[in-house]
């Protein structure tokens, strides 16, 4: 093992330890030890449910290299599946699209239904010969990968072998349980990415706390101040910030968004950002939510997709688009202030005597948490 990537250091206390070490930033390497061992073999973001509403509508995506595919049966199932034929492997979907028929392949037009099952082989058996008996139609469906939908939030375990979503994110939804309601995107303007120069690691670290608010957030700290802020630490499973001071906005006449029903007491001025490890980045308002998914395109490149959710729809509210229009207007220059700290600190891990740094005990709880469950993750997978 290299020197480099020894991660004891990082598995100690907060107070004594130091960050993940340069390599897991700038190597190349340990980026694909990490794409393996963090991001395929636990649950990770790829997309979002509204992207594929109705029966048939099919999105590809690409995560880590991998070609996969969203899918909306007729039952209103989401599935996720590889987005290669059986056959030659082929990729079957290249854009967007409501499937019709079948997902058939461009290529010799082998046909899936939308529960991944392989319908039709022609002429495999030669000219008008649509079978063989060599060709098992019912073991060469689509590779199907473990899928689960939490707020909107398509979740995909690649290697198969983590526990249950449910199970691994059990505490986190239980505690924003109150928020199981339906959610309702924002549209158009709801909807953004930043393509951003960091390594994917960095943007959630910085989410994860609220140290950096009077430096980094002027505005937003001139209401919600560092001090109405507290970290929130769950070891091995999740980590962010809470604020005790959450203003809802109110356009000209007064008027706000309409809340989320059946909030506690807890939600009237306070709101929390937590990151669910390892790539998605979720907020929640008593009016509005968001999230964030991370797609780690290289060491030193992510792309954030970020989309905005409410508590009823636009169809419902026409006279609140505005207020909508201003609140995703404010958190995309929210985001965008935090992309000269990530792209920083990317160039930063490039000074070879940076040693991972360390953490503020008090301040850097939520980010510390996270480095130690990265750590952990390779260490498993190594040992």
């Amino acid at each position: 093992m290299n020197e480099q990537t020894s991660l004891s250091s990082v598995m100690t206390d907060v107070n004594k330890a130091n960050g993940l070490p340069n390599a897991h930033y700038i190597d190349p390497a340990v980026f694909d030890e990490e794409k393996q061992a963090v991001l395929f073999a636990n649950w990770s973001g790829i997309g979002f449910s509204k992207d594929v509403p109705e029966a048939g509508d099919a999105k590809p995506i690409t995560f880590m290299g991998m070609p996969l595919l969203m899918v909306r049966d007729r039952d209103g199932s989401l599935g996720v599946f590889q987005n290669t034929c059986r056959h030659r492997g082929m990729i079957l979907v290249e854009e967007a699209q409501k499937i019709r028929g079948a997902i058939r392949c461009p290529y010799h037009s082998w046909c899936y239904g939308l529960n991944g099952a392989l319908r039709a082989t022609p002429h495999v058996g030669g000219p008008a010969q649509s079978t063989h008996e060599d060709v098992n139609m019912d073991e060469l469906g689509l590779f199907k990968v473990r899928s689960f939908v939490w707020r909107d939030v398509v979740f995909v375990n690649i290697d198969g072998n983590a526990a249950p979503f449910e199970e691994v994110h059990q505490d986190l939804m239980a505690r924003w349980s109150e928020f199981d309601g339906p959610l309702y995107h924002g549209g158009e303007a709801a909807s953004f990415q930043l393509n951003v120069k960091t390594n994917w690691k960095l943007a959630v670290e910085n989410y994860c706390e609220s140290y950096h608010l009077p430096w980094v957030h002027p505005g937003l700290n001139s209401y919600s101040r560092l001090e109405d802020h507290y970290n929130i630490e769950e070891r091995g499973k999740y980590s962010g910030q809470g604020t005790l001071v959450y203003r809802q906005l109110r356009d000209e006449a007064g008027q706000t968004l309409p809340d989320f029903a059946d909030l506690s007491s807890k939600w009237d001025e306070g709101a929390e950002y937590i990151a669910v490890y390892p790539n998605v980045l979720l907020g929640a308002q008593r009016d509005h939510s968001f999230a964030i998914v991370l797609e780690p395109v290289d060491c030193g490149n992510t792309v954030e997709h970020i989309e905005l959710y409410y508590a009823a729809s636009e169809a419902d509210t026409p006279e609140c688009n505005e207020l909508r229009t201003t609140n995703a207007k404010m958190w995309k220059e929210v985001f965008e202030e935090d992309i000269f700290v990530v792209e920083g600190m990317q160039r930063g891990r490039h000074g070879q005597m940076f040693d991972g740094g360390r953490f503020s005990p008090v301040m850097d709880g939520p980010t510390h948490n996270f480095h130690h469950w990265v750590a952990s993750q390779i260490s498993q997978a190594r040992a």
